[in-house]
């Protein structure tokens, strides 16, 4: 028996984001289950649409696709993958996310080290759909 608290996080508990593109929800953070060391969470493309290009200069990014296809744009270049594939997105390395596929795509993230501070976190390179 663990003397830790444990919290399962649902992903309709918590809101979704759609500044970026798409609907993003960070489930395991800081502010819900106070993570130490990076956040998790997953992105909800729905056919066409699109997570907005930007980097992290202070954190990997884990994606993970668990359903659909999507195509995701390294520094430029398109790269398609799908369900049951995973993929490690470099620090500093421009990315966008695509849903190129004809259903729902469901991405699961996971971002490491967390940034000592906002600006170092995630840097928007361009706007989009959810600006």
């Amino acid at each position: 028996m663990t003397t830790q608290d444990i919290r399962i996080v649902d992903l309709d508990e918590v809101p979704g984001n759609t500044k970026r593109g798409g609907d993003l929800r960070v489930l395991l953070s800081s502010k819900t289950v106070g993570a130490t060391s990076g956040y998790m969470g997953v992105a909800v493309l729905k056919p066409g649409e699109r997570v907005n290009e930007h980097y992290h200069p202070y954190s990997e990014e884990y994606l993970y696709v668990t359903t659909g296809a999507v195509t995701i744009d390294l520094d430029g270049v398109p790269h398609a993958f799908g369900e049951g594939q995973a993929l490690l997105v470099p620090i500093n390395v421009r990315h966008r996310v695509r849903n190129t596929g004809d259903a729902e795509a469901r991405i699961a993230f996971f971002l490491t080290p967390l940034a000592p501070r906002p600006e170092l976190g995630h840097v928007d390179t361009e706007e989009g759909p959810g600006d």
